[in-house]
C-alpha cells in the first residue's frame, strides 16, 4: 500500500503528530511518502522519521505579538507558486491520499478527483464541540483550506461526537516530577516581553523555548532553540507548561500530567476555541494576554489532570488497512472507554 500523506508545517504540531503516524505506519509495512508545507525548508528540524520528505511553500499564518494578521497573511500568499504547487504534484501512484490541515495535498487531490482522508485537530471542527473565536474569515479558512471526503477529527474529549482522543506518544508516567521546572513554549508573543513577565518568580525554574534563540539575563530563565528531543526530556520532569493554545502540546501534557496554562493566539478560531475546551473541561487554566497576576497564581496551583490515551495513531493504521469501513456509534465508543482521567496533585 502507497499513502501519500500532507502535513502543515506552520507549528509544530501537526509534524508532531505526523511522527507518531509514522512510526505506526511504517511497522505495518506501509509506503508513504510525507510532504510538508507552511515554513522554508531550512526551519524543520528532527525529521530523521520522514524518510525523504518533501517540501513545498503552501500557505502560513502571519503573526505578530500574539495576534493573526490577515491582511499580512493575504498580502505574504504567494497564490502562483501555490497554484504551480497544486498542479504540479502527482498522486497517481498512490492508493491513498491523507491530509493533516495541509493545503497543497488536498487540493492536489480533489483536482485529480481521488479521495482524501483528512487526520488531524481541526476536522473536529466539523462537528458540535466547544466553538469560540469564530468569523466568517475564520469559518471560510476552516472549510476550503485542505477540505477532505473523509475526516478523522481529534480531540480531548469526544463531547458526544464522532471523533477519536488525541494522536500522541504514550509514554511511561514520569518517575519523578519537580514542581517548580516550568516549560515554556510561546512561539507567536514577544519573547522579551515573556522573559520580563516571568523575571519576577525567582523560586520557579522556566525553561523557554522559541523559534529563534532568545537571550535570558536571568538565572532563572533558561532559553533553547527549538529541539525535540531536548523539549521532550525537559518537559518529562517538569511541573507544568505556560503555551499558547496549540492542541499537540496540551495533549502531551495531559497525556504526563503536567498542568496547563494556556494563552490563545488572538484572531486565531481554533486557540481560542482549544482555551475555552480546556476551561469548560476543567483540564488547564487560560488567559487572553500576558498576564503576571493570573501566572503567579496558576505557578502556585498544585493540581493537575493526567489523562491516559490509547495509542490512536495504531488504531487508525488498523483502520486503514481494514479498508476504511464506517466509524460507527459502537467503535467511537470502544476507543473511548479506554481513556482514563485522573486528578493529580504534584
Amino acid at each position: 500500500m502507497k499513502i501519500f500523506y500532507g502535513v502543515q508545517g506552520t507549528g509544530n504540531g501537526h509534524i508532531t503528530r505526523a511522527r507518531v503516524m509514522a512510526k505506526e505506519l511504517y511497522a505495518a509495512g506501509i509506503d508513504v511518502t510525507f510532504q510538508f508545507t507552511g515554513r522554508p525548508a531550512d526551519k524543520y528540524f528532527d525529521m530523521e522519521i520522514f524518510n525523504g520528505y518533501q517540501v513545498r511553500t503552501g500557505l502560513t499564518f502571519n503573526t505578530h505579538k500574539g495576534n493573526v494578521n490577515y491582511l499580512k497573511t493575504a498580502w505574504d500568499a504567494k497564490p502562483l507558486t501555490l497554484i504551480k504547487d497544486i498542479k504540479s504534484l502527482d498522486l497517481s501512484g498512490y492508493d491513498l491520499v491523507i491530509s493533516d490541515f495541509e493545503p497543497v495535498t488536498a487540493w492536489a487531490a480533489r483536482n485529480q478527483k481521488k479521495a482524501v482522508l483528512g487526520i488531524g485537530h481541526q476536522y473536529a471542527f466539523n462537528y458540535d464541540i466547544p466553538r469560540a473565536g469564530s468569523d466568517p474569515i475564520a469559518n471560510q479558512v476552516m472549510k476550503y483550506f485542505a477540505p477532505a471526503n473523509i475526516d478523522v477529527g481529534l480531540h480531548w474529549h469526544h463531547f458526544n461526537q464522532p471523533i477519536l482522543p488525541p494522536i500522541i506518544e504514550t509514554p511511561e508516567t514520569p518517575l519523578c516530577t519537580i514542581r517548580n521546572k516550568i516549560i515554556v513554549y510561546l512561539p507567536f508573543e514577544d519573547q522579551q516581553l515573556v522573559i520580563k513577565l516571568l523575571s519576577p518568580f525567582k523560586e520557579f525554574e522556566f525553561h523557554l523555548y522559541s523559534p529563534e534563540l532568545t537571550e535570558s539575563a536571568f538565572d532563572h530563565i533558561i532559553c533553547y532553540p527549538l529541539s525535540r528531543t531536548q523539549f521532550q526530556e525537559n518537559l518529562m520532569d517538569s511541573g507544568g507548561i505556560i503555551s499558547n493554545a496549540g492542541f499537540e502540546l496540551a495533549s502531551e501534557a495531559l497525556q504526563l500530567g503536567k498542568k496547563i496554562l494556556a494563552k490563545p493566539l488572538h484572531s486565531q478560531m481554533e486557540q481560542i476555541s482549544n482555551a475555552k475546551a480546556l476551561h469548560q473541561l476543567g483540564y488547564g487554566q487560560t488567559m487572553n494576554d500576558m498576564d503576571a497576576n493570573i501566572i503567579e497564581k496558576w505557578l502556585h496551583d498544585e493540581r493537575a489532570i493526567q489523562i491516559t490515551y490509547p495509542n490512536i495513531a495504531a488504531v487508525l493504521v488498523k483502520w486503514i488497512r481494514e479498508g476504511m469501513p464506517e466509524m460507527n456509534a459502537d467503535f467511537i465508543e470502544s476507543v473511548w472507554k479506554t481513556v482514563e482521567v485522573q486528578h493529580i496533585t504534584h
